[in-house]
């Protein structure tokens, strides 16, 4: 017994590992007797939204649809079709294992503090290995319906543009839902003009879901 537990906490690199796949089984035992096993504490790549499509493909100046290297990073793990929480515990999980190994194959315990240079690697093929380790589950959560994060209900929220737009021109314009600054395409719904960075209500969206219809805010400064 002392051998297994001089494993688990020697060296620094193998104790850091134990304690953090140690928090994830006690989630995870909470999570269970509290009876939300399959519940809503994922984060999901980017936040999902009613009717038009949120990307941005304008070919303007001001504008880019490129996902964050963040939102890639998780959609590379399957984060959105498997919840997060999820391919985070297979990750530490899959990190410690190799942790452990890693300490008794390159006798790490000789290095001390410096042994947590190890995780640096042993991170990065963890990261490449629970992208494969999570596809089996996709099937499986799809099959219960998971769908990422509820869709957000747009119409009604105030956005920023980000182009200039007027008459039929279709722009582009930012919002803040939660955490998550959503990005979508749109088009004045009246035709009148509408400056970069002006504050529009997203009013309507169009007929074959591309794009919202905006109007500008209302104020005190644009009604008087």
């Amino acid at each position: 017994m002392s051998s297994i537990t001089d494993l688990l906490f020697h060296p620094l690199s193998n104790a850091i590992m134990t304690v953090l796949t140690g928090v994830t089984a006690i989630y995870w035992l909470t999570t269970f007797f509290v009876g939300d096993l399959f519940g809503d504490a994922d984060v999901d790549a980017d936040v999902r939204v009613h009717g038009a499509d949120v990307d941005t493909d304008i070919d303007t100046d001001d504008v880019t649809s490129d996902k964050s290297f963040f939102q890639k990073a998780l959609e590379f793990v399957n984060v959105g079709k498997v919840p997060f929480m999820v391919v985070y515990s297979v990750f530490k999980f899959v990190a410690w294992i190799f942790t452990l190994t890693s300490s008794v194959v390159f006798g790490l315990a000789a290095w001390g503090w410096k042994s947590v240079a190890i995780l640096i690697p042993i991170f990065f093929l963890a990261y490449i290995i629970t992208r494969y380790a999570t596809k089996p589950l996709i099937k499986v959560y799809d099959a219960m319906g998971y769908n990422g994060e509820e869709p957000q209900e747009l119409l009604g929220r105030i956005a920023k543009m980000k182009s200039t737009i007027s008459g039929d021109t279709i722009g582009a314009a930012e919002l803040k839902i939660q955490s998550d600054i959503i990005r979508i395409n749109v088009r004045s719904k009246t035709g009148e003009a509408i400056a970069y960075d002006a504050d529009v209500m997203i009013a309507d969206e169009s007929a074959d879901k591309k794009f919202y219809l905006v109007v500008p805010e209302v104020t005190l400064s644009n009604i008087v």
